[in-house]
């Protein structure tokens, strides 16, 4: 798979993308945020949205997930478009987002089982997925605890479990790891990794930390509001003859700023 500048990636397999973004735009208070954002998130894969504090990630999460709705251009979440039927495009995805979104004044599985009911799971699917996915966290004996009791990455943990109670087949990861320590980071970090190769998950990482990208990830380099370079992050070091993933980085981004 090739650098390019168009943000277009096929899945291995052939099957539809899990994320297509066409001629997106966004603007707030008259300031571009997002301009001619054109990208495809494989299926199957570990894409990382790499972008300093300020690029647009968070805008652009924030208009996937119908939080902001796009002024212009289209979403598609495996060739369902968001505009024309929100409901089922959203069904499929899973969100870990940047600011923390429990209730901290609830236990880890009330706040399980406020999303479960959220997502009109029956009580029998949702009395199983809350006990399979604290299990995978490493969180069942804490279930009764209320998180304000959790430490960062345990809550972290919590969250991740919450967003995949309903099976979605695209998870958005937005700075998941922004503010945990370096244990728990790297515990996040390779439990999504993990979900990518045991079921075959599509995730769209997004992050300011340019160790958290592997040579291998598809990646996506935003730049206040543009998309700089797509390709494998290897793909990109080597396109621009740059010693590693940081100084390749670090030329698209100081060429821009000029």
């Amino acid at each position: 798979m090739v650098a390019s500048h168009e943000g277009i990636a096929t899945s291995p397999s052939g099957q539809s993308p899990a994320l297509s973004i066409a001629d997106l735009n966004h603007h707030i208070g008259g300031r571009a945020i997002l301009e001619h954002i054109n990208l495809q998130v494989p299926a199957g894969q570990f894409t990382v949205l790499l972008g300093l504090n300020g690029a647009g990630k968070t805008t652009l999460f924030s208009l996937i997930t119908r939080l902001y709705a796009a002024q212009q251009g289209s979403i598609s979440i495996f060739d369902v478009d968001l505009r024309r039927d929100s409901s089922a495009a959203l069904a499929m995805l899973g969100v870990v987002f940047q600011q923390r979104a429990l209730d901290a004044d609830l236990t880890a599985r009330q706040n399980l089982w406020y999303h479960a009911s959220l997502h009109g799971m029956t009580w029998r699917r949702s009395s199983t997925r809350i006990a399979e996915e604290l299990a995978r966290v490493g969180l069942s004996d804490k279930a009764e605890q209320k998180i304000r009791a959790f430490s960062g990455g345990e809550a972290r943990r919590v969250e991740l479990a919450r967003a995949l109670l309903h099976d979605p087949r695209l998870l958005l990861c937005d700075e998941a790891t922004v503010g945990l320590d370096i244990k728990s980071r790297a515990d996040i970090i390779a439990d999504v990794r993990g979900l990518v190769t045991a079921r075959g998950m599509s995730v769209l990482w997004s992050t300011h930390l340019i160790d958290e990208v592997q040579p291998d990830d598809f990646t996506i380099i935003l730049h206040r509001g543009h998309i700089l370079r797509t390709g494998l992050a290897a793909d990109i070091v080597q396109e621009l003859n740059a010693v590693d993933l940081n100084d390749a980085f670090r030329r698209l981004t100081e060429s821009r700023d000029i």
